[in-house]
């Protein structure tokens, strides 16, 4: 199974729900659904904490958190965190190939003997799924979308990235500040000042 066929499917159903990418998800994901709900997380290991912090603060809104092994084990605590908190509106989804694919395809304790699925359960998941073929990932991530209820979703895929996708033009600065504008847009809500006073 590839993870840019997961990623495909996963476009289709994720409607207006806000997307937060790690690692080789960041240039895969953008091309498949270009939106202003779309978050590049260029640091590796933070995806999964700052999902958490957008599923506590929009409560109604969908979270969807498109990991990858390596990045999650960067920062494993992290699902004790949401484990704990339960957000019933988040879905995490970890892209298990056992390397650090983004820093060169070394393996990674993933490919060895750590069950993250289990992992998830085990701090506090409620839904914690493996799937392995392309059918079992859509069935879960719609059950996993159309569900009140913190669900994690571990797709074992082959190791590599789509070829042929066209580079994502928007710097992370730029894309925090669109997706704050979006939230803003969608939400009714003001985050960032309506002008800045002058010098």
């Amino acid at each position: 199974m590839k993870r840019y066929d997961c990623l495909a499917a996963l476009a289709e159903i994720a409607g207006d729900a806000i997307a937060l990418t790690s690692a080789s998800t960041t240039g895969e994901w953008p091309n498949l659904r270009p939106s202003h709900a779309n978050l590049r997380e260029r640091t590796l290991g933070l995806c999964s904490s700052i999902g958490l912090g957008l599923a506590l603060t929009l409560p109604q809104r969908q979270i969807l958190v498109l990991d990858g092994d390596g990045g999650l084990l960067l920062n494993l605590a992290s699902l004790a965190t949401v484990g704990w908190q339960r957000p019933p509106n988040l879905t995490h989804v970890v892209f298990v190939n056992g390397t650090y694919e983004a820093s060169g395809g070394t393996r990674n304790a993933a490919g060895a003997n750590t069950d993250l699925v289990a992992v998830a359960r085990a701090t506090g998941y409620p839904n914690a799924v493996w799937v392995d073929t392309l059918g079992e990932f859509r069935r879960e991530a719609e059950a996993a979308l159309g569900r009140a209820g913190l669900s994690f979703i571990g797709a074992r895929v082959e190791p590599g990235s789509q070829p042929g996708l066209e580079p994502v033009r928007i710097h992370p600065p730029e894309n925090k500040f669109l997706l704050v504008r979006h939230i803003e847009e969608t939400e009714h809500r003001r985050i960032l000042p309506a002008a800045y006073p002058q010098a």
